[in-house]
């Protein structure tokens, strides 16, 4: 028996070139007396091209997939989406837009004293829908009460005769978040552990709520290891004036898990069937008993507070039913509005005290005469996250550890927030140097229906403040604030190539600043006017870049921030820095950029 010979390979040959010289190497050494024809058109060459051919699209794959499998080099979104849920972070395409708007009603006199009857002001329930003029949906997200006596209260009618008051009209202020509900139905077959079912949908930012056809409620939790939730119960005691409902922690054995994709959102549940249901009362902390796996001592003193039962099937899964599911969908070219914009209603939900009580005909006046009016301007952030930006974020939410502790903590948490809260479009965190206890002031800017910067409005302000707290430190204190908006113009001057026509180069030129200036920068990022030349100079028909020059545009459309350009811009007039709480904007490219040719 011939012994084996040992053949050189080299594994670093990868593409087409380096494997067909790799083979025919081979040939050449191994086969010299079988195989002679190296012409190109031989029978041959065919073959070792192929196999070359094949080499080539497999290595190809392989490098593909390894880089796919790691988030620095993915390129593909759903596999940076799919590693970045891995690292913690939760993506959503949709985003949602919060509010104030001011609610207005009428209701009759009381003829006893010519005052307002307050027994037909009734309550605006949470899910009250409105409309804008661009066509957005809002709802209200709480119940407004006209009753309440901070409410504005004016004569709207008189008798002309006496001239004593008829009608009076009452003015509340209630909190909206934008987006359309939808209702889905999913039929559910055999018992599955841990089924998942797929609701399609586009820009989907909530489920509201999973019912299946027997009645039973499915609740949202962030893992199925969580058996309890909180939920507001009605205060009975005697400061119920005061304090109207009560936190209650409540067992949820139906609970589910949500993962939202590109036009769709998954829904998982958990591991049991029917038969090993639990109760779903309120639960005693006091109460609960640990089981200890037949052991007759504690080892770990810790208690989870969001799991107080002893199951370990992780909640009931749906089987043989048919599953309601409510959605909230924003469609983002409409999901911000505009100050002045939201004036109609489009399902009105009253509910009166004693309705059986009062005159029918009157009743539904005061519902007919139901308006809305949103003085200030609905705002979110309208950009989808790109695949750079899920990068960044997934990573700084890693390192987060759901805590706050440095400033990139919390800007991380502040992009983290879940969409359906509001969402900033830029944030920024600094130290205030002055605070005896070094206060951080947590700086964020808008974006309105148009995709320009805006102050964010109180509601996502407040939102933002509720979501910090529960991940930062117990000693850190904190406050946000308005970023401070300056509107810049720029103007250019360049030498033109005598074949090329002036006006079409400088149209060229504009489109290629606008963008540029595209995408917003961070808060306190500077202007390098360096970029602008070597935009402008790449391209052909521009022999030479004369002069760049900034301005400030200030007042009317634009904002009232006067930035003194001389002041902050470097010797050699290519760098424009901005302070910390600064941050620049192109409001109205298409007339704020102007160019001169020559």
């Amino acid at each position: 028996m011939s012994e084996k010979r040992n053949i050189p390979i080299r594994y670093t040959d990868r593409d087409f070139n380096s494997i067909k010289n790799s083979l025919v190497e081979h040939a050449k050494r191994y086969y010299p007396n079988t195989y002679k024809d190296f012409n190109e058109a031989s029978f041959g060459s065919l073959l070792l091209d192929s196999v070359a051919y094949v080499g080539d699209v497999l290595s190809f794959y392989l490098d593909y997939q390894a880089n796919e499998s790691f988030l620095d080099t993915a390129i593909e979104k759903e596999n940076i989406i799919s590693l970045s849920k891995n690292m913690g972070y939760k993506y959503s395409e949709s985003i949602s837009s919060f509010g104030i708007v001011d609610l207005y009603i009428t209701v009759p006199v009381n003829s006893a004293n010519n005052a307002p009857d307050l027994r037909y002001a009734p309550v605006a329930l949470e899910g009250t829908s409105f409309a804008s003029e661009s066509g957005g949906r809002f709802s209200l997200m709480e119940n407004v009460d006209f009753k309440n006596s901070n409410n504005l209260v004016v004569v709207a009618t008189v008798d002309p005769t006496t001239g004593a008051p008829t009608e009076y009209a009452i003015k509340a202020t209630g909190q909206v978040r934008s987006g359309f509900i939808e209702e889905k139905f999913v039929d559910v077959g055999i018992f599955k552990r841990f089924a998942k079912v797929t609701v399609e949908a586009e820009n989907i930012s909530e489920v509201i709520s999973v019912e299946d056809s027997e009645g039973h409620r499915y609740y949202e939790v962030e893992h199925l290891s969580q058996d309890v939730i909180y939920r507001d119960v009605s205060n009975r005691n005697k400061d119920r004036n005061r304090v109207k409902n009560i936190i209650k922690p409540f067992s949820v054995p139906r609970r589910f898990m949500t993962e939202f994709f590109p036009g769709y959102v998954e829904i998982q549940f958990g591991q049991g069937s029917d038969e090993e249901i639990l109760s779903g009362s309120f639960l005693d902390p006091s109460r609960v008993v640990l089981n200890q796996f037949g052991k007759n001592y504690v080892s770990n003193t810790y208690l989870d507070p969001t799991n107080f039962t002893t199951t370990d099937k992780m909640g009931i899964s749906p089987a043989n039913t048919t599953l309601s599911v409510k959605l909230r969908t924003d469609d983002v070219e409409v999901s911000n509005a505009p100050a002045g914009s939201i004036t109609k209603v489009v399902e009105s939900r009253i509910q009166f005290d004693d309705e059986a009580t009062l005159d029918a005909a009157k009743l539904n006046t005061v519902r007919r005469s139901l308006e809305v009016f949103n003085e200030e301007p609905v705002v979110g952030d309208l950009a989808i996250p790109t695949e750079t930006d899920i990068k960044i974020r997934a990573k700084n939410s890693f390192s987060t550890q759901n805590r706050a502790v440095t400033r990139q903590d919390y800007v991380s948490m502040a992009y983290a927030m879940p969409s359906k809260f509001g969402a900033v479009k830029r944030c920024r965190v600094d130290v205030d140097r002055d605070s005896f206890k070094r206060n951080i002031n947590l700086y964020v800017i808008s974006e309105d229906h148009d995709k320009r910067l805006i102050n964010s409005n109180i509601t996502l302000k407040n939102n933002l403040k509720n979501w910090i707290e529960i991940y930062k430190m117990m000693g850190d204190t904190f406050d946000i604030m308005d970023a401070k908006i300056v509107n810049l113009g720029i103007n250019y001057e360049i030498l033109v190539a005598p074949t090329a026509n002036k006006a079409e180069t400088v149209l060229q030129c504009n489109r290629e600043i606008q963008e540029y200036f595209r995408i917003h920068p961070e808060i306190g990022e500077g202007l390098y006017l360096n970029d602008v030349y070597n935009i402008l100079g790449n391209l052909d028909s521009v022999v030479d870049v004369l002069d760049v020059t900034v301005s400030n545009k200030k007042g009317g459309p634009y904002s009232d921030i006067t930035f003194i350009i001389n002041d902050n811009l470097s010797i050699d007039g290519r760098t424009l820095t901005l302070p910390f709480d600064h941050v620049y904007e192109i409001k109205f490219p298409i007339k704020d950029i102007t160019g001169t040719a020559i």
